[in-house]
């Protein structure tokens, strides 16, 4: 009995092992692979827009044959129209912008240098949910907050080759997603709707093509259609919109079988593993000392906010508890800043 018990567990640390390594590799690689498809001379595809799109209507697609046609996979019942339109299309539309203007970002920046921005992150998110007074100002965020906005601020001064137009790209998305996570604090978690990754793939996604293609009708379509010399092989879109769905499918994988310090230590060492391996990847890529030092600080100062999110989400649900810490409401952090 106890043999087939130390079986049982031993399979399902493998099991969640092998969640995390699938999560690691398909977030890094397909950054990897956008950056590769918007930039690369064999396929000269330089259209952020549309490839986002494409992404976009590709998830649409597979997720209503999954879950309507072949009923492989389920969702939450519940979503009315009044929700629909008040709490999905916000949060399309901020999605739609935090992946136009990051993989814009990818024509201008390195992968590298991008990702040390996106560090930021956590300090849109928090200066957001004190404006929506989801966030109440304390001396240990505001310390937080300074060393990540420190560390990014000496990555950004080690950057060799600085692209001002890549920054401010990189920054859109960055206040895009913290949007994004406001809106799902604000208009889905308070309302009682619980939408898990594979669900919010299937109202979103619809919802952010229609935000996408508007823009890409002014911006990038006739610029294409002037163009006409860019060469992008079905079989690389099917792949490349086959990873992006994927990855959100690890992600549901990995919060369904671990707990959500493991899925931010993951993110973590996503980051760093997309730093390091970009600098082997491509030429444009020029990591300095500056930059990892920087860098370093900025994660110090991540994993030290999300300790404090966690601790926050704990004193929530235990009321036991709550008199012990601060009891501020924090937004919940996602996994699908890729």
């Amino acid at each position: 009995m106890a043999d087939r018990r130390a079986e049982g567990f031993f399979k399902g640390e493998v099991l969640t092992y092998a969640y995390l390594l699938l999560y690691i590799a398909l977030s890094s690689g397909q950054i990897f692979f956008n950056k590769w498809v918007l930039s690369s001379k064999e396929i000269n595809f330089p259209y952020p827009l549309a490839l986002t799109l494409l992404h976009m209507i590709f998830s649409s697609i597979l997720c209503f044959i999954l879950i309507k046609v072949f009923k492989v996979l389920k969702i939450e019942e519940g979503m009315s129209a009044e929700m629909y339109a008040t709490s999905v299309i916000p949060i399309g539309a901020t999605f739609a912008m935090t992946l136009w203007l990051g993989n814009t970002a990818y024509l201008y920046i390195s992968v590298a240098f991008a990702q040390m921005l996106k560090a930021i992150m956590p300090v849109a998110v928090f200066v957001l949910g004190v404006a929506a007074g989801l966030e109440l100002m304390s001396c240990r965020m505001l310390l937080i907050m300074s060393v990540i906005s420190f560390g990014v601020l000496v990555a950004s001064y080690g950057e060799i080759n600085i692209s001002w137009i890549g920054v401010v790209y990189q920054m859109g998305g960055v206040v895009g997603e913290a949007l994004r996570l406001i809106f799902m604090e604000i208009l889905v978690k308070r309302k009682g709707l619980k939408l898990n990754p594979i669900s919010i793939m299937y109202y979103v996604s619809p919802c952010s093509a229609l935000c996408l293609l508007i823009p890409w009708i002014f911006l990038e379509k006739p610029k294409m259609e002037e163009r006409e010399s860019w060469n992008f092989p079905p079989v690389i879109l099917v792949l490349n919109s086959l990873c992006t769905f994927a990855l959100n499918l690890s992600v549901f994988l990995v919060i369904t079988h671990t707990s959500a310090l493991t899925i931010r230590v993951a993110g973590v060492v996503k980051d760093w593993v997309v730093v390091l391996l970009s600098a082997l990847l491509f030429a444009d890529v020029k990591l300095t000392v500056i930059n990892l030092f920087g860098y370093g600080i900025a994660i110090a100062g991540v994993v030290a906010y999300n300790n404090h999110k966690l601790k926050k989400e704990a004193s929530r649900r235990s009321p036991n508890d709550s008199d012990q810490l601060e009891s501020i409401p924090m937004v919940t952090s996602s996994s699908s800043n890729k």
